[in-house]
């Protein structure tokens, strides 16, 4: 029965999207008048206020927007100091292929039943009421508190320039854009994000073929270097001790970083619910995950280590004080060593652009992981409330107010503990993973137990289960290793081994308190619910009028990257 209603949807979208259109104004009113008719139904009867506005293109650049921050740029130059260009060029290619599987076990999920905070509800439907709840707080915790940091990367990128602009100005003034941008309407959050995240893919592209063209000699120096730092002085940096056990320590190190490093998935997913035509369009953004991956952190690895020593000077210098903006990333170093001007004022202002991307992406993400776990009724009510424009305002003003704490980098103490504060959460993004692979095996296995064939998803993933197995053991045993130092000898510090395990502890708690509290479950096999809200996605894709678009740039943009 769940087979061919997808089926049937599928077969329907393509009639629809046949149907006959006019370039009048009219047309085009009623066209628009529609689809957003047609979304507010849908999504009324599951208490869904949200409003399908986000087209494809604004989809492809949200995962690219969320994928793509400041560590790409800067931060990996950590990362070559710390295991050399080889660590981190594998520990990279290695990374992304467990990102892969996750990105294969959410996208059969998500274009199956594209709603509003995906994975977070399925947790909650496919395994248990209270792993869906623990799986919530966690993604909603650990994107909120990114938040005030992108905003801290922005302060500190600015003042590679100047400081003459008070911090709590420019704090202010970033606040109130993602605000503006946020509250307004979903398709100013996608228009920004489409713009910022086209911004961040010239400046990783730009920056690729400028490192093509530097190391065959096309630079002031006309050093034709090729990959001489692979040689001397070397392929590998050792760390914390010398020879064999010192490069696997770095090539450890780089998987580290890799890892947080490292996201795509879950920023997709977490537009299902306001995307049009989203088992067309989910499908294409989720595809176009493995070129983003092998693309900008492949290349991008293999690329910092072209440029630069692992055991560079200046690079070692910028991370040890602590110096603002982009000048500890590589390519910064490159250009400087090279004796190239103007560029790097260019690459930092495109990297402030990264960063305030980023941030919107973690301000939109947040706001609807709540606004999902309230639908779900493990939030309060208060932020199922939406504006007449689809936004979850209380959702949005909740996660600001979490950005507030950015208002903590006047003290440079308080910098300190806002630090520690974002520490505290950056295993949770290993953390969502391994809820998404786990959430995907009870998927497959309620499909076979019910009798249901894959083969009519919108999505049908290579590899599974294996994928989801293999993520799933990558992203717990990581998560486990990430705080490994601690335990070197002579290295336990107390601060560093909570900060780095504190959350592994809590999402237990949040779900056994949740399981006593309200009795949940385990959901078996053959009675996991596969069909709760798809009869109303069904019917969406069945009386769905593409918005036509509103002139010839929208249409042209349309077509690049639709």
């Amino acid at each position: 029965m769940a087979s061919s209603g997808v089926s049937h949807s599928v077969n329907n979208l393509s009639a629809s999207t046949l149907r006959p259109t006019t370039n009048g104004a009219a047309e085009k009113a009623v066209a628009e008048k529609d689809a957003s008719e047609t979304s507010l139904q849908v999504s009324a009867r599951s208490g869904d206020q949200t409003h399908r506005r986000l087209k494809s293109r604004h989809i492809q650049l949200i995962g690219i927007g969320g994928t793509i921050g400041t560590a790409l740029y800067v931060q990996i130059g950590r990362g070559l100091i710390n295991g050399g260009p080889a660590s981190l060029f594998i520990a990279f290619t290695i990374w992304c292929s467990f990102i892969l599987a996750v990105t294969l076990s959410m996208a059969e999920m998500v274009t199956y039943l594209p709603i509003s905070s995906p994975f977070i509800r399925f947790a909650g439907r496919y395994v248990d009421e209270a792993f869906g709840f623990a799986a919530g707080w966690n993604f909603f915790i650990f994107e909120a508190a990114l938040v005030p940091f992108e905003v801290t990367a922005c302060n500190v990128i600015i003042h590679y320039w100047s400081d003459a602009v008070p911090v709590g100005g420019i704090i202010a003034i970033i606040v109130v854009l993602y605000a503006l941008i946020n509250l307004l309407a979903v398709q100013w959050y996608g228009e920004a994000e489409f713009w910022t995240a086209l911004g961040k893919v010239l400046l990783i592209v730009g920056l690729l073929i400028f490192t093509f063209v530097v190391m065959l000699g096309g630079n002031p120096l006309g050093d034709r270097f090729g990959f001489r730092y692979w040689s001397s002085p070397g392929a590998f940096a050792t760390l914390y001790h010398e020879g064999s056990l010192g490069r696997w320590l770095g090539f450890l190190q780089c998987l580290i970083q890799a890892s947080f490093t490292i996201a795509g998935p879950d920023y997709v997913s977490m537009a299902a619910g306001e995307a049009e035509n989203p088992r067309v369009v989910m499908p294409r953004a989720f595809n176009a995950v493995f070129y983003r991956l092998t693309a900008f952190f492949v290349l991008g690895s293999l690329a910092v280590g072209i440029l630069v020593p692992y055991n560079d000077a200046e690079m070692t210098l910028a991370f040890s004080t602590g110096q603002p903006g982009a000048a500890a990333s590589p390519y910064v170093v490159a250009m400087n060593r090279l004796h190239i001007r103007v560029l790097p004022d260019i690459v930092n202002a495109m990297v402030l652009t990264a960063a305030f991307s980023a941030g919107n992406s973690y301000v939109y993400c947040a706001s609807r992981s709540l606004y999902g776990l309230a639908l779900e009724g493990k939030a309060p009510r208060l932020f199922t409330r939406c504006t007449a424009k689809g936004v979850p305002v209380y959702c949005v003003l909740a996660v600001l107010a979490v950005a507030l704490l950015s208002f903590l980098q006047v003290s440079n103490d308080a910098a300190i503990v806002l630090q520690w504060f974002v520490n505290l959460v950056t295993a949770s993004q290993l953390i969502n993973y391994s809820v998404i692979c786990v959430t995907y095996l009870r998927f497959y296995a309620a499909m076979r137990a019910q009798g249901l064939s894959r083969d009519a998803l919108p999505y049908r993933a290579v590899l599974q289960p294996y994928a989801a197995w293999y993520g799933l053991v990558g992203c717990v045993v990581m998560a486990f290793v990430s705080g490994y130092p601690v335990f070197l000898p002579g290295m336990w510090d107390v601060p560093t081994f909570l900060f780095s395990y504190t959350m592994i502890g809590v999402c237990p708690a949040l779900f056994l308190g949740w399981k006593v509290l309200k009795k949940t479950r385990f959901y078996r096999a053959d009675e996991v619910d596969l069909l709760k809200n798809v009869d109303e996605i069904d019917e969406y894709q069945r009386t769905f009028v593409p918005s036509p678009p509103k002139n010839a740039l929208d249409r042209a943009l349309d077509w690049m990257f639709g």
